[in-house]
Formats: C-alpha cells, sequence, structure tokens
C-alpha cells in the first residue's frame, strides 16, 4: 500500500507523515484491496482540514474532515474511511453469499 501526503499552505513534517502513516495503515485490517492512499493536509487561519481518497480494488473511497487541531482532524477523516471501508466490504460479502432465488 502506497500513502502520498502531502500539505497546502502547510509544511507536512516527518512527523506529521508518521502520524497519518500510522492511522491509515489501521485500515487494510478490515479491507484488504487497498492499492493507494492520497492524503491532502490543508491549513487556513482557525480551520485545518484533512481530506482523503483511497483506491482499493472495487472502487474508490472518499472523505474529508475538519477539526481545530489538524491531528483531530485526521482522526476524523480516518474513522470516517474506516467505517465506509467496513461497509464497502460487507456490501460485497452480501453479493458473494447471496443466493439466486429460482
Amino acid at each position: 500500500m502506497q500513502i502520498n501526503v502531502s500539505g497546502h499552505h502547510i509544511e507536512v513534517t516527518e512527523a506529521l507523515k508518521n502520524y497519518v502513516d500510522t492511522k491509515l495503515e489501521r485500515l487494510e485490517r478490515h479491507f484488504d484491496g487497498i492499492t493507494n492512499m492520497n492524503v491532502i493536509l490543508n491549513v487556513e487561519k482557525q480551520r485545518q482540514k484533512a481530506e482523503s481518497t483511497i483506491r482499493a480494488s472495487g472502487g474508490e473511497v472518499y472523505a474529508e474532515a475538519e477539526a481545530d487541531d489538524l491531528y483531530a482532524a485526521i482522526d476524523l477523516m480516518t474513522d470516517k474511511l474506516d467505517r465506509q471501508l467496513i461497509k464497502k466490504k460487507e456490501k460485497i460479502n452480501d453479493r458473494k453469499h447471496r443466493t439466486v432465488a429460482r
């Protein structure tokens, strides 16, 4: 899995990149087909925003979150992605196990 972290109006430090990496690595335990993650961190005055696009087998998942603290925004974004990936996995499993009525 490849994780790309970039920043708008912020320099992405090594500590910030490591924090994003550790948070997003936990998503792999729910969904194995993740190939690529793009994370954009944005800072504007009082607004801290984190957004991410995940490319996985079966499509893409997108989430964004805003908070007063950038680390809190990353946590919120990760939680949203986690819920979306669990839902996506359940849909795939339901389709596999659904019996055809005749």
